[in-house]
């Protein structure tokens, strides 16, 4: 039987390490030759630069830099092959990948289909590529494609036109609770279209606001998934190729991914926390735990992702939390072994208030007293960060922030807000996934109805519809885009649809200004949902 066996390489590759990113390159590539007797290697897009580098690319110095890495790194790949993504800067920019042979650049191809939809921008920054690229490896003919390649017919089948008797596509595809069935269908589909098996390699890692989750595939010529590399875990992975039966082996892949969609969403926010601390250098995190669910469902992922030694938790009480806050507040932080204070607010909050007394005097207590509760959380809060050095995390969820129930410059002070894009009804089917495992959130805390604790006897349903109510109108408004007469048509309340989607318009001035998170809807508050703040639209 002859065979080609070849690597992919599932790794993070952070944005604007270059030489970090080059010389794991030269370290995986060694390793796939040595220990997995591989042939060729291939690494996800854009390796050297880190995928998205967003405005770096307008700098020459950074495009100077990943082309002088990329040069070093060519002559040190020996007795194996590589394919390495970079920024290939011709006077114009390529989302490129070169194939590095006997220690050589030998070609260089780049992306034809630029994506310029949800996340991604490419057309800001790239230009498109004109030529399919077939090589030739170990007597194979391989079709080189880019990620968004692949999502377009046109540039497999010109593959398979050229002689391709295999596809290979690099990627860094992002993670949402959805995405990972569509690529599957859309490579199956793909293949079934040529007649050829491809092989797919994903980045793994957190970029800001954004979750890569590896999930690298294989895909037979019939569209028969061979394959799946397990989410947000780097890996290499061996693949052979029959020359014979032009069908790929999966040799040595860990079993089969089965977790739950809860699973892997709670594994990729953990991934996105790690991430984004470890990459920015903090020491670690601080956070305001209430004993809502909430901040207990964020304080076991900071745990998860840093370990206790990393993850300080502060309760802020005044007379209006409850004895079941402060009980199952201090067990949780307990349970978990982080360090934990309590730091009563109510005499800060009475200087608050004595010193607005004068500007307040003839006005009823409102919300502005509620208010005033929160920010003096967050000043507090602010103060242990910038004395601690650790990072501020925010506790708010997607369907809080999609309404605006939230407090500006009181609990949207943070600096990574785990749960931005985390509905709140999945908050509660989170924490009953984890609270299943160890105990790690009271069911105290779970069970209770959720309340901000700013007056007496408050619950969220006093302000905002049942949850599962709202989260149902907030992802047919946000996610579908659907009108008000088409959310009512569903079978939702004509006054309740017009009142949310009010809501959701005039707090866009709140969004704005909170912290990023990771992205694991299909349509996330940020950088692919950029609506106006001032606008005449409802």
């Amino acid at each position: 039987m002859s065979t080609f066996r070849f690597a992919l390489a599932q790794f993070d590759f952070p944005v604007g390490a270059t030489t970090d990113n080059a010389r794991r390159v030269k370290a995986l590539a060694d390793e796939a030759r040595d220990r997995l007797g591989a042939s060729l290697v291939a690494f996800p897009e854009l390796t050297l630069s880190g995928y998205p580098p967003e405005d770096l690319l307008q700098r020459p110095s950074f495009l100077d830099a990943c082309h002088r890495e990329l040069h070093a790194l060519a002559p040190t790949i020996q007795g194996i092959s590589a394919i390495v993504g970079y920024p290939d800067s011709q006077g114009e920019v390529f989302n490129a990948a070169s194939l590095i042979r006997e220690g050589r650049l030998e070609w260089t191809y780049h992306k034809q289909e630029l994506p310029n939809y949800t996340v991604f921008d490419e057309k800001r920054y790239f230009q498109h590529g004109e030529a399919t690229r077939v090589f030739n490896i170990e007597g194979v003919n391989v079709g080189m494609l880019i990620c968004e390649d692949i999502w377009e017919a046109e540039p497999a089948a010109h593959a398979a036109q050229a002689g391709a008797e295999l596809i290979l596509v690099i990627n860094a595809s992002p993670w949402d609770r959805r995405q990972a069935a569509t690529r599957e269908a859309l490579l199956k589909q793909r293949a079934r279209e040529t007649g050829l098996p491809i092989a797919y390699v994903n980045l793994v890692g957190g970029q800001d606001d954004l979750l890569f989750d590896g999930h690298s595939l294989l895909v037979q010529a019939d569209g028969e998934v061979l394959a799946r590399a397990p989410s947000f875990q780097e890996m290499l992975l061996t693949v052979e190729f029959d020359t014979k039966t032009k069908r790929l082996a999966a040799i040595d892949w860990p079993a089969a991914d089965t977790r739950s969609p809860e699973a892997i969403m709670y594994a990729g926010i953990v991934r996105g926390i790690r991430d984004y601390i470890g990459k920015n250098h903090f020491s670690g995190v601080l956070l305001g735990l209430s004993g809502g669910i909430d901040s207990a469902l964020t304080l076991a992922l900071a745990v998860d992702a840093l370990g206790k030694d990393k993850v300080t938790a502060v309760m802020m009480p005044t007379v209006y939390t409850s004895d079941l806050s402060l009980r199952e507040a201090k067990a949780q932080a307990e349970h978990l072994g982080v360090e934990y204070h309590v730091l009563p607010i109510e005499g800060i909050y009475e200087a608050f208030t004595d010193a607005l007394a004068p500007v307040f005097a003839g006005r009823e207590p409102d919300i502005t007293e509620e208010n005033l509760q929160s920010r003096a959380r967050g000043v507090l809060l602010m103060a242990m960060s910038n004395k601690t050095g650790k990072l501020l995390l925010s506790t708010g969820n997607k369907s809080e922030m999609a309404v605006g129930y939230a407090t500006l410059y009181g609990d949207m002070c943070g600096a990574y807000a785990p749960l931005k894009d985390v509905y709140k009804t999945t908050v509660y089917a989170l924490s009953h996934w984890r609270a299943a495992i160890d105990g790690a959130i009271p069911m105290a805390v779970i069970d209770r109805p959720p309340s901000a604790e700013l007056r007496h006897e408050q619950t969220d349903q006093d302000s905002l519809p049942p949850y599962d109510e709202l989260d149902a109108i907030l992802e047919q408004f946000i996610e579908g885009e659907a009108s008000a007469e088409d959310i009512i048509a569903a079978g939702h309340d004509d006054a309740t649809v017009r009142r949310v989607i009010r809501m959701v318009f005039i707090n866009e001035f709140k969004r704005r200004q909170a912290a990023p998170g990771p992205r694991v809807t299909t349509k996330a508050f940020g950088r692919e949902r950029r609506y106006p703040i001032t606008s005449g639209w409802r």
